[in-house]
């Protein structure tokens, strides 16, 4: 599944004005004066795109990408000239080095085509990528690859771990496991996966995929309908968690949002036994002394309170 990350839908316009404008206040910050800043100009042009795109004038609206892609050029040039041009050398190491990944993004960002490599959609977050969902309602998703790994029987999360750079799903399963394993301290026996994880590359371990037929006793044929159960509780990491939007930086951000919403889930749970517990005992409790309709009413309460 994807983990979204906290950025806006990425086009080419707002792209090239939003790396324009960090490099303008990164050159502000180390003292840079540039020859010409476009502070007016780049939003005019960004706002004629959007009306031009509307409008469906895909010629008007390619003129004035261009002329974005330009302007953000001679923002790139005058400031790799200016840094080159400071005489104090110990001024210019660090100038270079606080402003050398800014240029580069800024040149990904200028010259990446509709079918580039590694293509760059959040000047913020360089490392948020396309996962392509296939629905009708959200084609695309922009963030991260996420694999959980669940009880068969209770639905408990055993591990949570990010996979940075949109592998496919087959090559991902030994990298979960691996983390299930020194989670939990356990190899697990048997995994039952869907369909998206054909050409695994597991062996230790034997793996059931959805839609198997060979080889399948009763036991394994319920035990693989168990499988789909694995999507309300991902529905629930998005929802109820923080798994549906992240807001941490960075691919370390990434494996932390990700395993904090697994950690959540289980507390949601333990949290939900103990109450059903306490609702027991309180029952037992209040029928020994005769006051079933008190209990009732104290019942109704809690599930309001809890609800």
């Amino acid at each position: 599944m994807g983990q979204k990350k906290a950025v806006t839908y990425p086009t080419d316009a707002k792209l090239l004005n939003r790396v324009r404008e960090r490099l303008v206040k990164k050159a502000r910050a180390a003292g840079l004066q540039l020859r010409q800043s476009y502070v007016r100009v780049g939003p005019k042009r960004l706002f004629k795109v959007n009306r031009y795109a509307h409008a469906r004038q895909m010629k008007r609206m390619k003129g004035e990408l261009k002329k974005l892609r330009t302007i953000l050029g001679r923002v790139v040039r005058d400031m790799e000239r200016k840094v080159d041009q400071i005489a104090n050398p110990c001024v210019q190491q660090l100038a270079e080095s606080h402003l050398e990944s800014e240029l580069e993004l800024a040149k990904r960002v200028m010259y990446q085509e509709r079918t580039s490599k590694n293509k760059v959609y959040s000047a913020h977050a360089p490392e948020v990528e396309c996962i392509s969902k296939g629905k009708v309602h959200k084609r695309y998703e922009f963030g991260v690859k996420v694999g959980i790994a669940v009880t068969n029987r209770s639905n408990f999360v055993l591990g949570g771990l990010a996979f940075p750079g949109n592998p496919y799903d087959g090559h991902t399963l030994s990298a979960q496991l691996g983390q299930v394993e020194r989670i939990t301290g356990i190899k697990p026996e048997q995994v039952f996966v869907d369909r998206g994880y054909r050409g695994h590359d597991v062996t230790d371990s034997q793996v059931f995929i959805s839609g198997q037929k060979r080889g399948m006793n009763a036991r394994l044929k319920r035990l693989l309908k168990r499988r789909q159960a694995i999507e309300p509780v991902i529905g629930h990491l998005k929802n109820d968690g923080l798994l549906g939007r992240n807001y941490l930086k960075g691919t370390e951000g990434d494996q932390m949002n990700a395993m904090l919403s697994c950690a959540g889930h289980n507390m949601r749970i333990i949290l939900k036994k103990i109450r059903i517990i306490c609702a027991d005992f309180l029952r037992q409790l209040f029928s020994c002394f005769g006051l079933e309709k008190t209990m009732s009413f104290l019942a109704f309460r809690r599930y309001c309170q809890s609800a």
